[in-house]
């Protein structure tokens, strides 16, 4: 549907000086860095600039705005005598002085409310020294005649309301300095307004709320707005113009929408398409009666519930290894681009080729001059002549077959070499590997170095990506102690969190060490808020859900549900929530916690991470054990091949540590009674299997 994307952050406040600052005016544009405006005088220029520079390039452009782009229902008629939300624009353009830092926007506010509110609203918050005749500083004595908020933000919880002129909040500033410069550009550029028009024109004007897409505390960015705008502009050029289609089928002909918002009011705020949704409400719920879960169920249920939790970049060709693809990749042009010799030789036309003499020889005359790869025959070869020609070298006009140097004699005017060619031989067609615009990988594909090569060798220059999932990794427990420390026997050193922060960082994820935290609530309580991260891993008991602070916190101000899987080792498995943020519970012990996080959580991250479930791969080998299983749980022993077949673990005990280093994978044991002797063939799945 387009082909740019430029999101602005704009601000109804005054200059903020020559270096990039907080509440200033961001421009963030997909594929590019975001740009500082020092002043809304700055920011208009440079948006005429760039919106005319893409026109130029044939592009449509898609340029959205942080602030209401209407009033709610009555107002726009109240005060120019119709309902038409861009005659409103025209109006307060015609009215509102403004030198790019400095404007009359609070005097406007005051000679609106004087017409149209008895001069105590519905505008609000006199950020000037002087007194204005007709605009409130407080709330206080406030009457507004029309809704304090528009429909849209009625189901947006979190956004502001445009009557309120100065403090935290002041989203009014922004839109009667910001409507006059929608004004000015959609006559200049020629642009259309969603959803007051049909989208016809090259440029589409929008009203966006970045904190749809990027919630406050998942900013990384020492100034959170360029993070924003940027992220925004990135995630919708990301975005399939069928999903980007829905999210513009919007009716509010008067006051306006945020894009991203659903128009049903069935959910709050319903964000089709804006915002990841990493888990589903009702994700840990189990069927009532259900005590034990078998493993294929619990992964099962686990893969059902389980959204996209991070946004959307793009990265260099150089810096996409190892991401996951966020949106369609298509070759920008065909590979090879041009037909070409695959190897060193003399190239004619096979239709001009003299008969062999009696021997089967075939003698023909040399044109001057040569192609090769990067340097391409000037002109024609005519029909009976031959031309030296290296690999790679685009086939010029008049040769479509190619001999190899080793069938060929020539005494530097003559080439002669025996046998009819087949037509073509030894040359490559234009785009037979790939196509110009041929699909190469689709979202949710997490890319490898021969990816890479063929993106690359397409001509595909800038990637779009998933951020990349920031896992968090909490230890809890007075008895828990950091190695290297002084310890007693009733301490035990740490070795969950560098094992699971190895194996979060070995699936691709940004692994983050969120340290260690005893038997406190109050210090447990600010770990938790404090952990910039998309989802948290923790170890030991009170994770898988015992009374004690971490199960007890996280019911009472998160969720938390345990999971008892028939699984051996590792039965336990908390599944929860802090703030929003999913949180997987793991068993204490290292064997159990490695074995629960490579089959449960692993899978579980990679689609959180905009990937695709992941299902391990394994494959059947004979047993140099024996070994006899109850029937009820599906068993994984610690195993490595060896030269009579897979040999496991000489013990199963849990608290062996040992035994994970020793072994190159597990055997799964499968959920029934079962009797293995020695050459049964078993499943076996190596640690590279399991991303280890």
């Amino acid at each position: 549907m387009f082909d740019s994307f430029v999101m602005v952050d704009w601000s109804g406040g005054a200059d903020r000086g020559p270096r990039p600052k907080k509440d200033a005016i961001w421009i963030g544009i997909a594929g590019r860095a975001a740009e500082y405006c020092r002043n809304r005088s700055v920011a208009e220029a440079r948006l005429r600039e760039l919106i005319a520079g893409e026109l130029a390039e044939g592009r449509r452009v898609m340029v959205g705005f942080d602030f209401p782009f209407g009033y709610p229902a009555g107002f726009a008629r109240a005060v120019c005598g119709e309902d038409d939300p861009l005659a409103l624009w025209d109006w307060i353009g015609a009215r509102l002085e403004d030198r790019g830092g400095e404007s009359n926007r609070f005097d406007l506010a005051g000679e609106i409310n004087r017409a149209v509110g008895d001069g105590q609203g519905p505008f609000w918050g006199n950020g000037l020294k002087r007194e204005i005749a007709g605009l409130p500083r407080r709330k206080d004595g406030y009457r507004n005649p029309f809704p304090e908020r528009r429909a849209v933000e009625r189901l947006a919880r979190g956004a502001f309301t445009c009557w309120q002129m100065s403090g935290a909040g002041s989203v009014g500033s922004q839109v009667l300095t910001g409507l006059p410069v929608l004004a000015r550009l959609r006559k200049a550029v020629g642009a259309k307004v969603w959803p007051f028009e049909p989208l016809d024109g090259p440029v589409a004007l929008v009203e966006i709320w970045p904190s749809l897409v990027l919630p406050p505390k998942a900013a990384r960015d020492e100034i959170p707005d360029r993070e924003q705008v940027t992220h925004v502009a990135e995630r919708l050029a990301g975005m399939a113009p069928e999903v980007l289609a829905e999210l513009l089928e919007v009716h509010a002909p008067e006051e306006g929408w945020i894009l991203g918002v659903a128009q049903d009011g069935t959910t709050s705020p319903a964000l089709r398409g804006l915002q990841p949704q990493a888990l589903r409400n009702d994700c840990f719920a189990l069927p009532a009666g259900v005590d034990w879960v078998p493993v294929d169920e619990a992964l099962a249920r686990l893969k059902g519930s389980l959204g996209v939790a991070v946004g959307t970049e793009v990265v260099p060709i150089g810096a996409a290894a190892g991401r996951i693809v966020a949106a369609t990749i298509k070759a920008e042009r065909a590979n090879p681009p041009g037909a070409n010799a695959a190897v060193d030789g003399w190239g004619f036309a096979h239709g001009g080729l003299p008969a062999p003499d009696a021997g089967g020889r075939i003698e023909m005359p040399m044109a001057e001059g040569r192609a090769a790869a990067g340097v391409p025959f000037d002109g024609a070869v005519p029909a009976g002549r031959v031309l030296r020609i290296l690999t790679g070298a685009l086939l010029p006009e008049g040769v479509d077959t190619v001999v190899l140097d080793e069938e060929v004699t020539t005494d530097g005017v003559q080439v002669a070499f025996s046998g009819l060619p087949r037509p073509r031989a030894n040359t490559r067609k234009a785009g037979e590997d790939v196509a110009a615009r041929d699909v190469l990988f689709e979202a949710g594909h997490r890319l490898r170095a021969p990816d890479v090569a063929l993106i690359a060798a397409t001509g595909v220059a800038r990637v779009p990506v998933h951020r990349q999932l920031r896992v968090g990794v909490l230890s809890t427990g007075e008895e828990i102690v950091e190695p290297g420390t002084a310890a007693g026997a009733q301490h035990t050193y740490d070795a969950n969190r560098p094992m699971l922060l190895a194996m979060a960082g070995g699936w691709g994820h940004a692994a983050v060490d969120l340290g260690r935290v005893g038997d406190d609530r109050d210090a447990l309580r600010s770990a938790l808020d404090e952990a910039e991260v998309d989802v948290i891993l923790t170890s030991g008991g009170a994770s898988a859900g015992d009374e004690d602070h971490l199960s007890a916190l996280l019911r009472e101000e998160g969720d938390l549900t345990a999971w008892r899987i028939a699984l051996k080792p590792g039965r336990p498995l908390a599944l929860g929530r802090w703030h929003g943020v999913p949180l997987f519970g793991l068993p204490g012990n290292p064997v159990a916690a490695l074995v629960t996080a490579a089959l449960f959580a692993r899978p579980a991250l990679e689609v959180l991470a905009g990937g695709r479930w992941l299902e391990p791969e394994g494959f059947a080998v004979p047993a140099a054990f024996e070994k006899r299983k109850k029937p009820g749980r599906r068993e994984y022993l610690r195993a490595r091949l060896g030269p009579a077949g897979v040999e496991v673990f000489a013990s199963e005990g849990s608290g062996r540590i040992s035994g994970l280093s020793w072994a190159g994978g597990l055997v799964e044991l499968p959920d029934g009674a079962l009797e293995v002797k020695r050459g049964d063939m078993v499943r076996f799945i190596p640690y590279a299997a399991l991303g280890l």
